[in-house]
């Protein structure tokens, strides 16, 4: 049983599927695992690190998936003609084709962004077993298998840190001979994991935080982390959750109602850090071009929504912009920006849900288990989660 880890080739993306870590405990069970050369370098894990925990070293992704039957991404493969942005900014076509390197039947599991485009039926025609990472539901068995949360965990510390990097200011409350530094204010949008990891690091670096979330459950954790919890209290705001956790869409009353108290919020503060996501929805505007315009000079607006349109007005993927005197942070992946941990998590998070699907060094996918059920996309020449019965067909 081969396993096959690429280099990632998408702009913006520093992070490896494997650890040298996890390569012993997937030969340990069975395997074999080749690397492609180079894969792991922006990670800091040398292609030695990986020969010393026992993986074979391809000098190409042809030579590395040749024979493979398991392929592990960080993000899904690329294809020839599929339009991307750049790290200059600017969109071309890719001339790479990663899917023609797979082998029919194989096993691909990874994040697979299945709600954007025809990709997943391209999958199925391939005659690929895909998993999408992102669909492994929030229950206590999978814990160690979620991804969007070991990586929203490293993007909402990041956030801060970025943020504290463009903003001219200190964080903390300073007392010197020459005057008093007064604490940088803080807003977090969206209280996630991510936006709980932010709230956590801008207290430690010393600033008074705010935190607002249309899900009223959030308020006690915001208030455990010693932040200031700011949001319309109503009947909605109570049945604003999922099942899975996440925060549901709420009507345009309740937008406006809330869209008028962060309006008035928004004006007092430094820093104000975007959070907010639906999964397969595009991100909901929660910071106006008004209310950017309200804001003062050297204020700064750190966007972890970029990639799903943005939930800040004018925020650019990939880019710092500035609007009258307010830098928009548009970050791209975010959690690559750590590649280092995030790969390290995100490694130990493929092994947990890999290892349940090997027994006895053979490959045996137990299709009736919730985990697997929720997550598969592919499987036989097949579109079968049922979130994306629209490309059954094609």
């Amino acid at each position: 049983m081969k396993i096959a880890v690429l280099k990632e080739i998408r702009p913006f993306e520093a992070r490896v599927a494997v650890s040298p870590e996890t390569v012993r405990k997937l030969i340990a069970l069975g395997a074999t695992v080749t690397v492609e050369q180079g894969a792991g370098t922006a990670a800091a894990m040398t292609d030695g690190d990986y020969q010393k925990a026992g993986a074979e070293i391809a000098a190409t992704a042809v030579a590395a998936t040749k024979g493979a039957e398991i392929i592990l991404k960080v993000q899904r493969p690329m294809v020839a003609g599929e339009e991307i942005l750049g790290e200059d900014g600017k969109k071309s076509k890719s001339s790479q084709d990663e899917l023609k390197l797979i082998n029919k039947g194989a096993l691909l599991i990874g994040l697979m962004s299945p709600y954007g485009g025809d990709h997943v039926a391209d999958y199925a025609k391939a005659g690929l077993t895909s998993f999408a990472m992102e669909f492994v539901p929030r229950i206590t068995r999978a814990q160690t298998m979620d991804v969007l949360s070991s990586q929203a965990n490293l993007a909402g510390y990041r956030s801060v840190l970025d943020a504290a990097a463009y903003y001219g200011h200190a964080f903390p409350m300073m007392m010197t001979a020459a005057g008093t530094i007064p604490p940088a204010k803080v807003l977090i949008m969206g209280v996630g994991v991510a936006g709980l990891q932010a709230i956590a690091t801008a207290r430690r670096l010393g600033a008074i935080v705010s935190a607002t979330d249309v899900r009223l459950a959030t308020k006690e954790q915001v208030k455990s982390l010693g932040a200031n919890f700011i949001a319309v209290e109503n009947d909605e705001s109570r049945q604003a959750e999922t099942a899975g956790g996440y925060a549901k869409e709420m009507s345009d009353d309740y937008k406006k109602q809330q869209a008028a108290l962060i309006a008035e919020t928004i004006k007092k503060q430094d820093i104000v850090i975007c959070t907010a996501l639906i999964p397969g929805r595009k991100a909901p505007i929660l910071v106006t071009k008004e209310m950017v315009a309200s804001m003062k000079p050297g204020s700064v607006i750190v966007d972890l929504a970029v990639e799903q349109g943005g939930n800040c007005e004018g925020v650019k993927l990939g880019q710092v912009t500035e609007v009258g005197g307010v830098k928009i942070l548009g970050f791209a992946n975010v959690p690559s920006r750590l590649a280092a941990d995030a790969s390290a998590l995100y490694a130990k998070n493929l092994l947990a849900f890999l290892t349940p699907m090997i027994k006895d060094k053979k490959l045996a996918i137990p299709l009736e288990d919730e985990i697997i059920k929720a997550s598969l996309l592919t499987h036989e020449g097949k579109v079968v989660h049922p979130n994306l019965a629209n490309l059954a067909g094609k």
